[in-house]
Parts: structure tokens; sequence; C-alpha cells
């Protein structure tokens, strides 16, 4: 079993990354769409996974506030910021980097498959650092966003393939 600075040190971490995540999540849909690489049907669902993206964004401050005023965790906002500016900087540069010069529509798609699988299996591992927490609220709240971000890979990979059939 973990301790409890390693344990808070986790979660510092974690929290920052799906922060940063949900940020570069709604900046690359803003970039695809600017690239004109998503047609009308994926371009409507990447712009319901971005509004949804930013609300994911609003409940982790609200789950980083949680642990910042409880007494026992006494979390770092600034540790956990500086994490998610980290995050969200690494993952720009991967989209960058996975699209290449010239991306066309199934990459794009593609890529968003990539980033929101990322999405899935940081949440799944925040959640079990959560459970090391006595705070079921903040645990309530992670276990809802890692349901959505379940829905979100599945709607991409549907969205991939229909690009490509």
């Amino acid at each position: 079993m973990s301790n409890k600075k390693e344990n808070l040190d986790n979660l510092q971490k974690k929290l920052g990354e799906v922060l940063g995540l949900e940020r570069a999540a709604q900046k690359a849909v803003e970039e695809l769409v600017a690239l004109k690489l998503l047609k009308s049907e994926s371009k409507d669902q990447a712009k319901e996974i971005q509004k949804e993206a930013s609300s994911h964004e609003e409940k982790i401050q609200e789950v980083v506030s949680l642990f910042a005023e409880d007494e026992e965790v006494k979390l770092n906002a600034s540790k956990v910021e500086e994490s998610a500016k980290e995050t969200e900087k690494k993952a720009t540069k991967i989209m960058k980097t996975y699209l290449g010069e010239n991306p066309d529509t199934s990459e794009a798609l593609e890529f968003l498959c990539l980033a929101e699988g990322g999405e899935v299996s940081h949440y799944e591992v925040l959640q079990t650092i959560c459970e090391n927490f006595d705070n079921k609220k903040a645990l309530t709240t992670i276990k809802s966003i890692l349901k959505e971000e379940q829905k979100h890979l599945s709607e991409c990979i549907d969205m991939a393939k229909a690009a490509v059939a």
C-alpha cells in the first residue's frame, strides 16, 4: 500500500494530467475544424465532445478544490496546474506530430480516437487513486466523467470507421 505523501503526489499529478488532456481536447477539436478536416456529422459530434470536455474541465477544477479544502489531504492546486500545463503542451505536440504536414479526415478522426483513449486510461488510473481518499463526491465525479469519456471513445471509433466506409 502506498504511503500518504505518495498518494497525494499521484493524485496531484493525475488530476493535472486529466485537466491538461481536457484542455488539449478542446483545442484539438478547434484546430481540426479550422483545418476543415471534420465533415458535417463528425464535426457536430466533435463539437459536442468539445463542449463536454469543457464541462469535464470545470468538474475536475471542482474536484481539485474539494481536495485542496480537505484538511486531511491538503492538495496543492498549483502543482495540479503545473502538471496540467505540461500535459496540455505534450498533447498538443503529439497532435501536431501525429497529423504531420498534410493530414486527411481519416487521420484527424483517428487522432481523436487516440486522444479519447488516452483520456479513458488516465481517468481509469485517477479513479483508482481517488479510492485511496475518503471523498465520495470526488470519486463519484471521476466515475461519471470516465463513463462519458468511454462513450466519447466509442463515438470517435465509429466516426473513424464511417470515414473510411
